[in-house]
């Protein structure tokens, strides 16, 4: 059983120190920024670039097992491996493109390095996501968004430092990758930790998370205004270097709630506690406790009362176990609804399950396309300072992120319209999205490029508290990390199978020269214009889907979200 910190103050300290690691887990958005250096030094050709895409996106997203540690151990433990993953894989990838170590391109070469340097993603974000959740239990939409909003930022952070700190040059980006990300890990590991959650809304808990969404809002203007100054003017060395330690001072901003509840100690008796253990969902609103999924047959169940008639097909006669039930410890094993705990095999046959799977695939795994080979699209386009442009997705991907998570957490509350439906929104207009990237009309590249940032970002806010609220806080980490596989395998199909094939086919048409030659650069629409086309078919199909989804959620919502206050049907233990 993990120790569990009591108090309301140290669930803002995690939280705040959760930033910094969320930041540091974005180290798989730095691809672009060191991409072409592979290709040139290397001697890559377009296929091979992208299939390393695909070797960041896979180890990445693929976290299975960190969300089996996670229900395990602590979460320093969990920080200490993705620690250790980073420095040993980028550790590498900077020995291969110093040409200190001559390594092969697949098995135990420059792919699977780049596999386990980017899976420290993976161990990072699952231990301050799933920490964090347990910690706001009843603002889990409000914690994804802050969290991930956080790590869309990521990239304007590393491109920052990148342009500033380390002079554009792709070895000392993958060294400060390798040495850095670790030593915030290790700082940082000490503050997040599992604590007692609230089991009623602090009265100064809204103004925290508005302070902390303000904060991070004006983080993401000032990251993308310095940007566009460093792009139009030429800045000396001293004034780079103050925007880089404004930078610094702006991430520390979420650590002021904890310091303020210290200095400024406030009467908080109105909020209770949870007397929960480590990685359960809370029964209800009011802090119930942990209720067995084993039922006295003659007690009318909480959950029977709270779900109305949306489970009368799962009630079953018990007339005929009355008399024995008397006599003192029948009880009856029920299956998990949704809104409880669910084990992960009980949840793979769910069809909610597969259906969130699916429409998280088709938006994520469409946008990191996207997001891989945005350099290429840019120079196709005729845009050669592609940095803008990652600055650029990066700050609409944070808005779609925080975004995301408070508007659909404020319609819940107030209309409980299901999360799913701004998948569904966003979809659509993915889809117009790559019909605009297909056209290549001037002037369409950047409008382009920031609708799909924030409708990418838009997708993780609205699966993660979905996935939990449809199927318990017990088990999540599996959960988020089993759906966050949408997005490798996205990238596999979309990316490395598609546009890598649809590129270097088009490029060396252009430059009449084979198509396994290394170094060509494709210009023009066509380069992408096939895959943009599929892109869209298939954000039409998922549009769909969420769509299939939504309704089918919907009285699962109008049961967790009535009156406006979060319940949940009564837990259950296996």
């Amino acid at each position: 059983m993990v120790t569990v910190k009591a108090g309301s103050r140290p669930p803002w300290v995690g939280l705040g120190a959760a930033v910094w690691v969320q930041i540091a887990a974005g180290n798989a958005y730095t691809f672009p920024l060191y991409s072409h250096s592979l290709k040139s030094v290397l001697g890559f050709n377009q296929r091979q670039l992208t299939m390393l895409g695909v070797a960041n996106d896979i180890g990445e997203n693929v976290g299975l097992l960190p969300g089996v540690v996670c229900n395990k151990f602590p979460p320093w433990v969990v920080l200490s491996i993705g620690a250790f993953a980073c420095f040993i894989g980028y550790g590498v990838l900077w020995l291969s493109l110093s040409r200190t170590l001559q390594l092969p391109y697949w098995l135990m070469g420059l792919w699977f390095a780049l596999c386990v340097a980017t899976n420290s993603s993976a161990w990072l974000s699952t231990s301050v996501l799933v920490t964090n959740m347990r910690n706001f239990p009843l603002s889990r939409g409000t914690v994804a968004g802050i969290l991930k909003g956080y790590g869309g930022l990521s990239a304007a952070v590393y491109t920052e430092i990148y342009t500033t700190a380390l002079h554009k040059s792709s070895l000392e980006l993958l060294m400060f990758l390798a040495l850095g990300v670790p030593v915030i890990c290790f700082t940082m590991m000490y503050f997040i930790r599992a604590c007692t959650p609230a089991s009623g809304e602090d009265s100064a808990q809204h103004g925290h998370f508005l302070f902390t969404q303000a904060a991070s809002v004006v983080l993401g203007s000032y990251l993308l205004t310095t940007t566009i100054v460093n792009d139009i003017f030429s800045l000396g060395a001293p004034i780079s270097y103050a925007f880089l330690v404004a930078m610094v001072v702006l991430l520390m901003a979420p650590l002021s709630i904890p310091i303020k509840m210290t200095l400024n100690p406030t009467n908080r008796s109105k909020s209770g506690v949870l007397n929960l253990p480590v990685g359960a969902s809370e029964t209800t609103l009011q802090g119930e406790e942990n209720a067995e999924r084993t039922e006295p047959l003659l007690t009318p169940s909480s959950s029977t009362a709270s779900l109305g008639s949306f489970h009368k097909n799962d009630s079953v006669s018990e007339i005929d176990m009355l008399l024995a039930e008397g006599e003192g410890a029948v009880k009856k094993k029920r299956k998990p609804r949704r809104g409880e705990d669910f084990k992960f095999t009980e949840a793979l046959v769910k069809v909610d399950f597969w259906l969130l799977f699916l429409v998280y695939f088709v938006g994520v795994g469409s946008g990191v396309t996207v997001l891989n080979n945005l350099a290429q699209i840019g120079i196709a386009q005729g845009v050669h300072n592609t940095t803008m442009l990652l600055s650029l997705f990066s700050f609409c991907n944070f808005l779609g992120r925080l975004g995301g998570g408070t508007v659909s957490e404020h319609f819940l509350r107030s209309k409980t319209i299901p999360r799913t439906i701004w998948m569904t929104c966003t979809q659509v207009i993915m889809l117009i999205t790559y019909l605009l990237f297909a056209s290549a009309l001037d002037g369409t590249l950047y409008a382009a490029t920031a609708l799909l940032g924030i409708c990418y970002g838009v997708q993780f806010s609205i699966m993660i508290p979905t996935v939990s609220e449809l199927f318990g806080l017990k088990h999540f980490g599996i959960f988020y990390n089993f759906i966050s596989l949408g997005n490798p395998l996205g990238a596999f199909l979309f990316s490395g199978l598609l546009a890598g094939y649809v590129y270097d086919n088009e490029a060396a048409k252009q430059q009449g020269m084979n198509l396994l030659s290394s170094g060509v650069t494709c210009l023009g629409p066509d380069c992408f214009g096939l895959t943009f086309l599929v892109l869209a078919g298939v954000c039409g199909v998922g549009s769909i889907l969420s769509l299939v989804l939504t309704l089918r959620i919907r009285p699962v919502y109008e049961m967790l979200y009535s009156g406006g206050s979060f319940r949940l049907p009564q837990n259950s233990d296996h």
